[in-house]
């Protein structure tokens, strides 16, 4: 019998269908909706983070200007250096290469290993400042994540000697201290770029875009002679380890332009491995006040003789060698007499110095330290530059009136004392200062009459003579004018009794001056601290040779012999 199988026929829901359409309709539209969400909404978030796989922008690094000097010696320069930075995400790196690196480049296998830990960061410095001999041997390895970047580092050639002027660069090659600091936008210049695609090898595949070439930095040209700086410095080593002295500051000026020729200071450091800096980076020169003490005796009998009530003829009454003015009482070091103006100067005397101060209106008195340029700064554009301390004359007593005469109750920089005496070299013109070498010299600010500068210069000459208070600033072959200076420190509660700076500010040849020169030594230990003394054979031991390296005609007979080292210097007083 034929087997008939009847067919089976499952009839679905109508509703099973409908879901099923319904379904794939709404995952379309979500698809949809997420593609116009992402790329309506979040198109330039998605384009970042794929061009940060691929995409790269390099940065290529300006070339820092030089720091040179007045003749185009190098201060401070760059070299190229490498450094060596990995992609954690991308490195593939063994044991034996991890080894490798870390001899290479000076560091413990565990701070590689630390560093490459982490695969989600995309950057990271291993070790900044190689040399490209280094950077090319860790290259050798061929570890893929692994690169190089170029950049530079700062030399100093002058080192210690130049470092308060020159400054130093941070890690990054910017501007710490000095003219590194001030002059950093002139001399960083402007970073290049060039936007690439690299694969995951780490190899340029294309560039995206014109490469936009760096701008490199413009060269400072200083004021300074590093000659002269080298003199300086090495002398004003000498003094403070001499004297056992806490710091020094040594400033030497062309006279007639007013640039600034060298300015050192000790300590000092080293701007090619700035470590252990801490205290040794102040310009004390500019940044540091002090009593000026005798040196600003000048001053005063300058402001009286232009008023025209003195000569230097004058005679002035100084005995009992003391004067009390209130509670208070004005000594010499040693009493006198009956003193010219002129003497008044070369013996130093306090009391003479005082009743000459006290016969001129104070507000008369104050214009001339105002305008010579006490109580404000230099403008010469160095970080930290002090103004000093000039009180208003409506404040003084008439004891603060007599001893500002002789340089107590007031402070001044010794940048600021050194230009203060360019009205004595330039017929009584005050002339600007500058740490930049300048092209023409500038026009300065007529402070007294030519006569007036020119019988103070006589004055100063008197006192590196015999009966000065200076013998030890002679000079063989050269007329020398200038002063001493020697006072108590300020503590934070008065004059401290054992404490002194000891100044000397003087220039040659004094008949037609070209150099001025102040040295400041600060709180000298060994037993003596005169500004005669500690001082003054700074400045004779650099103006001999700077002198003589500047060509400058003697004019002075070859008799004119330097006082040897061990003579009796006339005392000052303090």
């Amino acid at each position: 019998m034929a087997m008939h199988t009847p067919l089976v026929v499952v009839k679905l829901p109508a509703w099973r269908r409908r879901l099923l359409l319904v379904m794939v309709l709404l995952g379309f539209a979500l698809l949809l909706g997420r593609g116009i969400y992402l790329q309506g909404f979040h198109k330039r978030f998605l384009q970042e983070k794929g061009d940060e796989r691929y995409n790269r922008t390099l940065i290529l690094p300006a070339h820092r200007g030089k720091i040179l000097d007045r003749h185009g010696e190098l201060l401070a320069d760059s070299a190229p250096v490498d450094s060596v930075w990995a992609n954690p995400s991308d490195v593939k790196i063994n044991d034996t290469q991890t080894k490798k690196i870390a001899d290479i480049l000076g560091l413990k296998v565990a701070m590689v290993n630390q560093k490459l830990s982490n695969s989600e960061r995309e950057f990271v410095y291993l070790k900044r400042r190689v040399s490209p001999a280094l950077g090319a041997e860790v290259m050798k390895l061929g570890v893929p994540g692994i690169y190089l970047q170029r950049e530079y580092k700062r030399q100093y050639p002058a080192g210690e000697v130049t470092a308060h002027l020159v400054g130093f660069t941070g890690i990054d090659d910017q501007g710490q201290e000095g003219f590194e600091l001030t002059m950093n936008e002139t001399l960083s210049g402007k970073s290049g770029s060039r936007r690439v695609i690299k694969d995951r090898a780490g190899h340029i595949v294309e560039d995206l875009e014109a490469v936009k070439v760096p701008q490199d930095g413009h060269d400072v040209i200083l004021s300074i002679d590093r000659r002269i700086q080298y003199l300086a410095h090495r002398e004003l080593v000498k003094s403070v380890e001499k004297f056992k002295a806490k710091a020094g500051a040594a400033v030497v000026l062309d006279a007639k332009t007013g640039e600034v020729l060298a300015m050192v200071n000790v300590p000092t450091y080293n701007p090619n491995n700035p470590v252990n800096i801490a205290g040794k980076t102040r310009n004390r020169a500019i940044t540091d006040m002090f009593e000026p003490g005798s040196t600003m005796k000048p001053i005063t009998v300058a402001a009286a003789l232009e008023k025209g009530e003195y000569t230097p003829e004058t005679k002035i009454q100084t005995a009992p060698g003391q004067m009390t003015i209130g509670v208070a009482t004005i000594h010499d070091a040693h009493p006198h007499g009956v003193l010219s103006v002129a003497e008044v100067i070369q013996k130093s005397s306090n009391v003479g110095s005082a009743k000459i101060a006290l016969s001129l209106d104070k507000e008369y008195l104050w214009g001339v330290f105002n305008l010579i340029g006490f109580g404000a700064k230099t403008r010469i554009g160095f970080p930290g530059e002090a103004a000093g301390q000039l009180r208003n004359f409506k404040t003084w007593r008439p004891i603060e009136q007599a001893t500002m005469s002789y340089g107590h109750g007031i402070s001044v920089t010794l940048l600021q004392l050194a230009r203060a005496y360019t009205v004595f070299a330039n017929e009584g013109e005050l002339k600007p200062v500058s740490l930049l070498k300048l092209v023409e010299a500038p026009i300065g600010t007529q402070v007294f009459t030519p006569q007036t500068a020119q019988e103070v210069k006589d004055m100063l000459e008197l006192v590196v003579l015999p009966g000065g208070t200076a013998l030890r600033a002679k000079v063989l072959g050269y007329r020398v004018a200038g002063k001493t200076g020697t006072t108590h420190k300020l503590g934070p509660h008065g004059y401290e009794k054992d404490k002194y700076v000891g100044s000397f500010i003087g220039m040659a040849p004094a008949s037609n001056p070209r150099l001025i020169m102040a040295v400041m030594i600060d709180d000298p230990s060994s037993g003596e601290y005169y500004g005669g003394t500690v001082a003054a054979p700074v400045f004779s031991a650099v103006m001999a040779d700077a002198l003589r390296m500047l060509s400058v005609p003697q004019d002075a007979p070859n008799d004119n012999v330097v006082i040897p080292s061990d003579v009796e210097d006339v005392q000052e007083s303090i």
